[in-house]
């Protein structure tokens, strides 16, 4: 059966998704200094689109995605969808576009990993909590 915290936790990321297209980002498009997209993936299950607020790490003309899952020990249902059907749409502000996903290499995380974590220190709290090494999904 599910909790109050399980409905909040399902209910809370719908609504941001909603005030975030209503207003083409001008709500929930930053939080702090962040940037934030919605990342809408294909469910591995399901089969049905699945939209999730993230916060974005741009790099040139890719959107950089962190997996962290606030430093739990099992990836996020985003990242798991991303892996079984790399097709997503980003939408950042009022435009949404089609890409593909991939994890980063090892090389590119290198490069990468100490730039993201400078720019959000959380990042290194949540690898430090957890055994799992956070992976970066890069969208083009």
């Amino acid at each position: 059966m599910a909790t109050v915290r399980d409905r909040f936790n399902k209910l809370l990321p719908a609504l941001h998704s909603s005030l975030y297209r209503a207003t083409k980002g001008k709500v929930g498009g930053k939080f702090g200094a962040a940037n934030i997209c919605l990342l809408t993936t294909t469910g591995r299950r399901s089969g049905q689109p699945r939209t999730t607020p993230l916060n974005y790490y741009p790099d040139g003309g890719r959107i950089v995605l962190v997996a962290s899952n606030a430093g739990q020990d099992h990836h996020p249902a985003w990242y798991l969808n991303v892996t079984a059907n790399p097709g997503v749409t980003v939408q950042r502000g009022g435009e949404a576009v089609a890409g593909t996903a991939r994890v980063a290499t090892p090389e590119e995380k290198a490069v990468l990993w100490p730039k993201i974590t400078a720019w959000y220190k959380g990042y290194a709290k949540y690898q430090a909590k957890t055994e799992r090494d956070i992976p970066l999904v890069i969208v083009e």
